[in-house]
């Protein structure tokens, strides 16, 4: 993001305001009953411009192109047929990044944020070797990692096509942050990386049970893409995969960094224990102070 004039649908003075779209905007949606009306309207203004969320009501005199209204009352459209934020702007935040997202990929999250933190605090600051993202989703946390970590290539794998055209954009769009060389590769976990030798190996797999689909919120079961979420053996199967198949593929002194469930980090931890081939099991929290990560050195 930054604080000077959007680049991308652009502002020029005259009669049609930013600040009167915003006020067009949020009447539709109060209309929709979308709490905070006037809010979400000015946020989704400030994504589709990429600038600070602020933006709008500092600068409500500019004039918005053609372009600008037409994305914003779509926008407002999705959002009032319910749509997650995310989906309805078509972008979300990610650590520095500002990633283009929409139902064939999750929708980035502050906790999957802190995974990073716990990677790059882990393999420490030596140039070199390859970090490993499985189900990689948007891609925000392989480019997360190849924009701000020592690594030489990253490697992300989803099994989903759709998702990994979404990943392959992304990458595109954050080329510049770039510092080390990024790969898509299609296929299950960790398949599509046979033989790679990784000095981390980091997931946000599915790990939500297939019984516990109705207590999810709607916006969440609803909208976001069931292959990403759920995940069989009481929500177990691909993060005990993940676990299984890493120590083959770790350097010694590797990295296996993964998102849990919270109410069962302590059984992903116990699996990375037991296995044999690692040590050092930790439990990281999340910013609530959740049991959300799981992180293993490999012997």
């Amino acid at each position: 993001m930054t604080d000077d004039a959007p680049r991308s649908l652009g502002i020029v003075e005259g009669d049609d305001s930013v600040g009167g779209l915003v006020g067009a905007l949020s009447a539709r949606l109060a209309a929709a009953g979308v709490p905070q009306a006037r809010d979400e309207a000015r946020d989704l203004v400030a994504a589709l411009l990429d600038v600070p969320r602020f933006w709008p009501t500092m600068h409500r005199g500019a004039a918005a192109q053609p372009a600008l209204r037409d994305a914003a009352y779509a926008a407002a459209a999705r959002r009032a047929a319910g749509a997650p934020f995310a989906y309805a702007a078509g972008r979300a935040a990610f650590r520095h990044l500002t990633l283009d997202v929409d139902e064939r990929v999750l929708i980035p999250r502050q906790e999957t944020e802190v995974l990073v933190d716990e990677v790059l605090r882990a393999v420490g600051t030596d140039a070199g070797g390859t970090a490993i993202d499985v189900g990689t989703g948007s891609g925000a946390i392989a480019l997360a990692l190849a924009s701000e970590g020592p690594f030489e290539r990253v490697i992300a794998t989803d099994v989903s096509s759709d998702a990994l055209v979404v990943a392959r954009r992304n990458a595109a769009l954050c080329a510049r942050a770039l510092r080390a060389t990024v790969e898509m590769r299609h296929g299950s976990l960790l398949a599509p990386v046979s033989g790679v030798r990784a000095r981390c190996i980091v997931s946000n797999p599915p790990y939500i049970a297939y019984e516990e689909a109705a207590a999810l919120p709607a916006s969440v079961r609803d909208w976001e893409p069931a292959l990403a979420l759920f995940s069989g053996a009481e929500g177990m199967a691909a993060t005990s995969s993940i676990i299984r198949q890493s120590a083959a593929l770790l350097e010694p002194g590797g990295v296996l960094a993964l998102e849990v469930d919270a109410r069962r980090a302590s059984l992903a931890a116990e699996l990375a224990a037991t296995d044999g081939r690692y040590h050092d099991v930790r439990v990281r929290l999340d910013l609530a102070g959740r049991e959300r990560f799981v992180l293993a050195i490999k012997d």
